[in-house]
């Protein structure tokens, strides 16, 4: 009866593995050679790294249009848009805490970078 109740088991659980599909659409999706080729463009420089002084400076060969930084967990504690935008931006935090944080700049033809800092406490 045990040897019997346990194959039904492992043919149930067998049988709903198998009808469990994972399937992702992607639609419009860039050709590989035009993601490399974005990547290779974004010139992207952030100073000084870790953040101590509460500001730092955003350095790149193209015109950035926007600016935001967030906490780890997703929250915005920093946001900016440009009318004229620009290459060379400097950041002024209102008294961040210690942590990691995500910078995401837009330039100004639609492309986006996201990179990490690390803000420490000033000495």
């Amino acid at each position: 009866m045990k040897k019997s109740l346990l194959l039904v088991l492992l043919l149930f659980f067998n049988i709903s593995l198998h009808a469990q599909k994972d399937t992702i659409n992607f639609t419009g999706v860039q050709p590989q050679k035009d993601i490399l080729r974005d990547a290779s463009n974004n010139n992207v420089t952030i100073y000084p790294v870790p953040v101590r002084e509460n500001s730092f400076t955003i350095k790149t060969d193209r015109d950035v249009s926007f600016v935001k930084i967030t906490n780890i967990i997703g929250q915005d504690v920093f946001r900016i848009k440009y009318n004229n935008p620009q290459q060379l931006i400097k950041i002024l935090l209102d008294n961040p805490k210690r942590g990691m944080y995500l910078v995401t700049i837009i330039f100004s033809e639609g492309t986006r970078v996201v990179k990490k800092i690390m803000v420490e406490e000033s000495d």
